[in-house]
């Protein structure tokens, strides 16, 4: 069902046209003046200054890493949040991360469309009562994924081309592997599922990508001022997956929709802090979106105002047949 849909709306729309180093490596950095600091025992304590940039990380930042108290949700998931305080809009802003074990869990993706596939219509409320984690993934034009889609083995979308993409591959076994953007025309055996998306956060062992240090041109231009809510997928280095979102934190969440958030490099020193070695942002903004639901029927969850063409989810493994 989840292949028709998507093939539909495809034919459709073609039709219709740490403990980080003491002193990480750093490159001389020309980012617009920010800083990020997180909530502790102790207040706010800043961890991060765009001037002074890691341009890798290795290991989790103990200051981040020792504000998350983790929560269980299921065999091989549990979650946390922290709060960060940033520069301008991004003076209060909350963290959810969620933590994937690909070993203990099964990810799959989703499509739903609406007015015969000339509408996006999938959201975390159509995640099934299985799930455990439900989130929008990937980029978009208009009412269709961008770039390469593969469900259930399917080709339904061909891969885009970017300096800053990241192609994310579900082999048969549940495995996952990362793919630089131009590189995904190189086979995978046994592709049960992919998608794409950008820009790449972190690539390879925790390198922040060059264009997230200095304004580009061209294809690798990206506005590194831009503060917005952020959706972002990364890996740390024991192979599991998190899942990072940031909501504005103002009147005790109660204006979480507005977006207002980090800016790109800020996200992607949040995921080097986490622990990542690989990291791609997700469509952010009002499309940003995230269902945890733990064993006992509990569900936090934060919508979205835009609904997706896309969505992961994630189920228990003894349940990911059913």
């Amino acid at each position: 069902m989840v292949g028709r849909r998507l093939a539909a709306a495809a034919a459709f729309a073609l039709c219709a046209s740490v403990a980080a180093p003491a002193t990480p490596p750093r490159r001389v950095s020309v980012l617009p003046a920010s800083a990020l600091a997180v909530e502790g025992s102790h207040g706010m304590r800043t961890w991060w200054r765009s001037d002074h940039a890691p341009s890798r990380w290795t290991a989790p930042l103990p200051e981040v890493a020792h504000a998350l108290a983790w929560q269980p949700v299921a065999a091989g998931i549990d979650w946390a949040s922290m709060r960060l305080g940033g520069r301008g809009e991004a003076w209060r802003i909350r963290v959810m991360i969620v933590r994937i074990d690909p070993r203990l869990t099964t990810l799959r993706l989703d499509t739903a469309f609406a007015g015969n596939g000339i509408a996006a219509a999938w959201s975390i409320a159509r995640a099934p009562k299985e799930a455990r984690v439900a989130l929008n993934t990937g980029q978009f034009v208009g009412s269709m994924p961008w770039g390469w889609v593969v469900l259930h083995g399917r080709q339904f979308l061909s891969p885009g081309h970017g300096p800053l993409s990241t192609a994310v591959v579900i082999d048969t076994a549940g495995r996952v592997h990362w793919l630089a953007g131009d590189s995904v025309a190189r086979s995978v055996s046994g592709v049960e599922a992919a998608f794409q998306s950008y820009p790449t956060l972190l690539d390879g062992d925790g390198d922040v990508p060059a264009a997230l240090h200095a304004p580009g041109s061209g294809a690798a231009a990206i506005d590194l001022a831009h503060r917005d809510a952020r959706l972002a997928l990364g890996e740390l280095r024991d192979g599991r997956l998190v899942v990072v979102l940031t909501r504005f934190d103002a009147l005790d969440g109660a204006m979480d929709f507005v977006p207002f958030g980090l800016t790109t490099p800020e996200m992607a020193a949040l995921m080097g802090a986490i622990g990542c070695r690989h990291a791609v942002a997700l469509d952010g903004g009002i499309s940003s979106q995230l269902l945890i639901r733990d064993a006992r029927g509990r569900t936090f969850s934060w919508r979205a105002l835009r609904n997706v063409p896309l969505g992961l989810v994630v189920v228990p493994r003894a349940t990911a047949g059913h």
